[in-house]
């Protein structure tokens, strides 16, 4: 019985010391938090009635399309697990020049590395920023994945991947939302992604001030509930903001495709996402750009944002990536920019033009 005990007590040590040694190395934010914003002392204030140009891109931490990546099938069989230095660079180069040939007023980004073993431990935004004309100086990030190690095969070393928001008039504030996670074993939850929205306000002189949000949900979260409450918190957040009227835009890669255009895709890649859209919802409560019939009529083409990185694959061939805006920008209007851009990312860059609201 002594023995017994002793065991025991020797495996609780062990647990209780391995929970620490793990919530030690991993990322625990709040279910709201500020977050850092970043100035220049001459920042300009967005004036009302302006047009403002918005781009959002998921940019897939400057890996390229070189690549088959191991997360790239459902059954972790891509042979790929980092890209190199060299594609690393070239891809910097490519996002820089086509966000200076774009020249949109504010960046909403994602997937962007910081602190990761596969990208050298780079902090992207930085690099990026250092790129950038000079009047990209006002930013804001937010983190939603972020471990000192990571005992994954395929990754056995740190990770970090942030939103970030770039602009080139002044920030007021930031906040970072938590979203719902996936669950699946507690210790290993822990080194997972801890999805989000990122919301920041822009001042606008003489006005009310516009809320901007960038996010990037879940994907591979089949067999759980996680997408659709991540949906549900997004609809509640924007009642919310609708409610009191304020003039907002969310934009970002939602994993999800568009009502209607499930059954546009191979059986094979059907198994990625379900039947029914879980942005349904949203579709039928808010402003969303593509709209459903731009999605799924004869011209969807011209509204896919994401090329999967497998073999098989040789084309741009479903949306996941929106802009979901208040009726307040009513005359928002929004394109992707598809024209040499295929190489750059799994994704493609979106554009949103509209009138700031007095």
């Amino acid at each position: 019985m002594r023995i017994i005990i002793l065991i025991a007590a020797v495996i609780l040590v062990l647990i209780l010391l391995l929970t620490a040694l793990v919530w030690s190395i991993t990322f625990h934010p709040k279910d709201r938090q500020n977050e850092v914003v970043h100035n220049h002392p001459d920042a300009p204030m967005l004036q009302g009635d302006q047009t403002l140009k918005v781009l959002s891109w998921n940019v897939q931490y400057m890996a390229g399309k070189n690549y088959e990546f191991w997360y790239d099938r459902l059954d972790g069989s891509g042979p790929d697990t980092r890209p190199s230095r060299e594609d690393i660079e070239a891809t910097y180069r490519e996002v820089a020049d086509v966000i200076e040939a774009q020249n949109p007023d504010i960046i909403l980004l994602q997937e962007l590395s910081d602190g990761a073993t596969r990208t050298d431990h780079e902090d992207q935004l930085q690099r990026l920023l250092s790129m950038l004309p000079p009047a990209y100086n006002n930013y804001t990030e937010a983190f939603y994945w972020q471990a000192d190690f990571v005992p994954l095969p395929q990754i056995m070393g740190s990770v970090g991947m942030k939103l970030a928001v770039i602009s080139k008039y002044r920030i007021d504030s930031a906040i970072r939302h938590q979203l719902a996670k996936i669950k699946t074993f507690p210790l290993y939850d822990e080194f997972n992604f801890k999805r989000a929205i990122q919301e920041v306000q822009i001042p606008v002189y003489g006005g009310q001030p516009l809320i901007l949000m960038n996010t990037h949900f879940d994907a591979f979260a089949q067999g759980s509930d996680t997408m659709q409450r991540q949906v549900a918190y997004l609809q509640q957040l924007l009642t919310q903001k609708t409610a009191a009227d304020e003039s907002w835009l969310i934009a970002g890669d939602f994993n999800l495709l568009p009502p209607g255009q499930y059954k546009l895709l191979p059986d094979d890649d059907r198994n990625y996402y379900q039947p029914d859209s879980e942005l349904a919802t949203i579709y039928s409560h808010f402003a969303v750009v593509p709209s459903i019939d731009q999605a799924t009529g004869s011209d969807a083409k011209q509204w896919f944002t994401h090329f999967p990185n497998r073999r098989e694959i040789s084309a741009p061939d479903r949306t996941i990536d929106y802009f979901i805006h208040s009726q307040k920008l009513s005359d928002l209007q929004g394109h992707i920019v598809q024209d040499n851009t295929w190489h750059i990312s799994d994704h493609l860059p979106m554009i949103a033009k509209f009138t700031v609201p007095q």
